[in-house]
């Protein structure tokens, strides 16, 4: 069984991101590759943005366990995680490449 950490209340979205944009923040620095995801992200975060706003807009997804603060019409959880989700994403790569690179 899971925990349940909707004990949280409306901090349980921004405490899941908080705990894996830390981890993303760690593959990042341990592969010297923030600067280069920071890139990345900086070129995705508009797209990501327009994307996520129309399918709350549509009401493709609701997100109830938030702060409730919004900014440019989406909740700052869902702006956290255009963030976070590529960044993850891009330390695990950046980690599997220089792993790659010693065995070589």
């Amino acid at each position: 069984m899971l925990p349940d950490i909707t004990v949280l209340g409306p901090w349980t979205y921004l405490a899941t991101e908080a705990v894996f944009g830390t981890a993303a923040l760690l593959l990042l620095l341990r592969a010297d590759a923030l600067a280069r995801a920071g890139r990345t992200i900086a070129v995705l975060y508009p797209v990501a943005y327009v994307w996520d706003w129309y399918t709350l807009e549509v009401g493709v997804f609701s997100i109830p366990m938030r702060t409730g603060v919004e900014l440019l019409w989406i909740p700052i959880e869902e702006h956290i995680f255009i963030v976070v989700v590529p960044a993850f994403v891009l330390g695990i790569h950046e980690n599997l490449r220089l792993r790659d690179e010693r065995r070589e």
